[in-house]
């Protein structure tokens, strides 16, 4: 019986070093991609941060002034939020995002789960109206603010036409009321996300096991104790991704308060974000600004950084 020995090919040195430079360049290839885009985020993203926040301890006013002055500037802030009669609308800044957080979040959670809930029962048409609430999130806030504008205009949108119609008592001028133009803000608001939730909540039903759901019923569950004790507890995770997305957009909301209520009368729809492009940009005082933009980098990080951290612990198990 004969054997035939195989042996491995041999390679050249140049083969050889062609190998092994084409393996470098495939392992570096990633990180010249990248790199760009790294440099520029560290640079015009943290960087400015960075830059923001040493300003917001200087004393600038038009230009900036590289001056530390210390906390001046915060203090000024918290001076005018804590005063009776504030000299500035920085007071009415955090009342009114309180009042738009708290209502646009909770009712964008609550319609969006009522409307994911209805679609859910595979109605007739249900391919027609899932574009319809989703249409909206389509649009930008701009948009979405002058439609608005126009629809809630006393002498323009829905009072107007309502009148045309014979009831000349009907009255709704929130958008000229100081008192209530931040509602306003919440309606249109409300409208151009709620789809956004329904579509996340619609696709966390969707996923849940059918097999519990039956379960629950041939033990004699009625509806309502089926979403509340088994359904509504399944999609927490649902629940605290869409409260991340929403609380994030309430807080740097600016171009949807600007474009449907110029601000308001007097200043009083102002959100933190106007608060900071009016001083820092209008009135020249850049360090207040630069100290109301920490604030609302403080106020996103307390609320997504326990979440990016919960989401990590949850992996590492």
């Amino acid at each position: 019986m004969s054997t035939v020995a195989t042996t491995d090919p041999v390679l050249t040195p140049r083969q050889s070093t062609g190998i092994s430079l084409r393996g470098r360049l495939q392992d570096a290839l990633p990180k010249i991609v990248l790199a760009p885009s790294f440099v520029i985020t560290i640079i015009f993203v943290y960087g400015f941060i960075v830059w923001t926040a040493y300003l917001s301890f200087t004393n600038s006013k038009t230009f900036p002034s590289y001056a530390l002055t210390g906390p001046r500037a915060y203090q000024r802030l918290w001076r005018w939020t804590f005063e009776s009669d504030p000299p500035s609308s920085w007071y009415t800044s955090i009342t009114n995002m309180a009042i738009f957080g708290f209502l646009y979040v909770g009712i964008c959670l609550a319609l969006g789960l009522f409307l994911a809930i209805l679609l859910d029962q595979k109605i007739r048409g249900e391919s027609v109206l899932r574009p319809i609430f989703l249409y909206p999130m389509a649009l930008s806030f701009i948009v979405t603010g002058v439609a608005w504008k126009w629809f809630l205009d006393p002498g323009l949108g829905l009072e107007q036409t309502l009148h045309h119609f014979g009831w000349t008592s009907f009255h709704f001028d929130w958008i000229k009321n100081k008192d209530f133009v931040i509602y306003t803000v919440v309606i249109a608001g409300v409208w151009q996300a709620s789809g956004f939730v329904m579509a996340m909540f619609l696709a966390g039903l969707r996923g849940i096991d059918g097999e519990i759901m039956k379960a629950a019923q041939i033990d004699g569950a009625s509806p309502f104790q089926l979403y509340r004790r088994i359904v509504i507890p399944l999609l927490r995770p649902i629940f605290l991704s869409a409260f991340i997305v929403l609380a994030h957009m309430a807080i740097k909301s600016y171009d949807l308060v600007v474009a449907l209520t110029s601000g308001g009368p007097g200043g009083s729809a102002w959100l933190p974000s106007n608060f900071m492009y009016e001083y820092t940009f209008k009135r020249n005082e850049m360090a207040v600004g630069s100290a109301s933009a920490i604030i609302m980098l403080m106020t996103i990080s307390a609320i997504i950084v326990p979440y990016l951290y919960s989401e990590l612990k949850e992996k590492a198990r």
